[in-house]
């Protein structure tokens, strides 16, 4: 039988607002399995930018990472957001330790090819990309890896890839050793029937449920991208995909994604 792991991955809302962020690191202490922590960056970053007088450079609402972009974002986000994150989970009792993709080979991607768009230093993440092998030796050791968003080519580039794209495909090359349950949190309790309601969460979502849903435009617009990954997830060896509240993930009310 098959360990259980569950893998959270938060974004930079909750990174920006340290309040927030603690409560969502005791709570994230106290859950009971083998665990993982992907994160985004927040808005330190983009300040920084702004305080050297770089203009971010945003296309169809992607981030391009020129050199001097991915300069800050690594130290933003695999040094003060993960260390930070890091200090705060030991200081909770978690014995966490923190991850770039670079760090043990752990993520190796390849940078975005040219097409339309330039995206610069992002990377993208092939089959094979995860090191599983040192992941498992460290959540057998009872380490809980925090990754940020930043990985390497193995040639000695750094890339900039997407944390919600790092959660997915860890979960993924994970299923075949543990049970996998991978947890997206936002600001939301779930995925919302009404937009408009905060208790019209949908608390199990099948895959033929889903379809109705979107063509009902009950499930729309950035929704979609991150359902459509999640699903993908389910379909490639995840468990369950749970989309919840980042501050009440050890509470009842949430939206649970099934194969069926």
């Amino acid at each position: 039988m098959r360990e259980g792991l569950k893998i959270f991955k938060i974004g930079g809302g909750i990174i920006d607002d340290t309040a927030q962020l603690g409560q969502f690191l005791t709570q994230f202490a106290q859950v009971p399995s083998r665990k993982m922590l992907v994160h985004g960056g927040g808005k330190g970053a983009s300040q920084m930018l702004a305080d050297l007088g770089i203009e971010p450079n945003m296309v169809q609402g992607r981030r391009i990472t020129d050199a001097p972009t991915l300069d800050i974002v690594t130290m933003f986000y695999a040094g003060k957001t993960n260390k930070q994150v890091v200090a705060l989970l030991q200081a909770a009792g978690v014995n966490a330790l923190g991850l770039s993709g670079a760090d043990g080979n752990a993520i190796r991607a390849v940078k975005r090819p040219v097409r339309d768009i330039d995206y610069g230093f992002v990377g993208d993440l092939p089959e094979g990309s995860i090191n599983t092998a040192l992941l498992d030796q460290l959540l057998q050791a009872s380490i809980t890896p925090v990754f940020c968003a930043i990985t390497h080519d193995g040639q000695g580039q750094l890339l900039n890839t997407n944390a919600d794209t790092i959660a997915s495909t860890l979960g993924r090359a994970l299923a075949a050793r543990y049970e996998v349950e991978l947890h997206f949190c936002f600001e939301k309790d779930g995925v919302l029937r009404d937009l408009n309601d905060e208790a019209s969460v949908i608390p199990q979502i099948v895959p033929a449920q889903y379809e109705q849903l979107k063509a009902g435009g009950i499930i729309a617009a950035g929704m979609v991208p991150k359902l459509d990954n999640a699903f993908a997830a389910l379909e490639a060896g995840v468990e369950r995909v749970v989309i919840e509240n980042a501050l009440k993930i050890n509470e009842p009310v949430k939206t649970v994604l099934c194969r069926s």
